[in-house]
């Protein structure tokens, strides 16, 4: 099997692959990429997809789980879970404003103000 399409490790991200798994995971789900009730591969299907360990697919599986995009059904599988989208964007939003923040105070130290960042913003999008 394949690795879903959503789901790529990059091993030079600071993020440990758990988290990476994680992460889109739950972006694919509050993209729509995935759909409530849709099954996930095992974790062993996907821990051989991604050619990693099934410790690391069940960590991030667990993570899933708490926070209730997925769920597993003993014998039967994992499954998307009924999730607000809403909530999943608002997530999203608040980490881009971090990041956002970060970028602020990087630039700030060269005299690169919101102003320059817009108008990259502007150039970026127009390509």
């Amino acid at each position: 099997m394949e690795a879903p399409l959503f789901v790529t490790l990059s091993p030079s991200s600071p993020d440990p692959m758990y988290k990476q798994i994680t992460d889109q995971i739950r972006d694919a789900i509050a993209a729509g990429d995935l759909s409530s009730g849709e099954k996930l591969p095992s974790v062993r299907e996907l821990a051989e997809a991604l050619k990693t360990s099934p410790i690391t697919i069940k960590r991030a599986y667990l993570d899933l789980e708490n926070e209730g995009c997925i769920i597993t059904r003993a014998g039967l599988g994992t499954f998307v879970a009924e999730v607000d989208r809403g909530r999943l964007r608002e997530r999203k939003i608040n980490e881009f404003r971090a990041q956002l923040a970060r970028i602020l105070k990087t630039g700030a130290k060269f005299n690169i103000g919101a102003g320059d960042l817009v108008r990259i913003i502007r150039n970026i999008k127009e390509k």
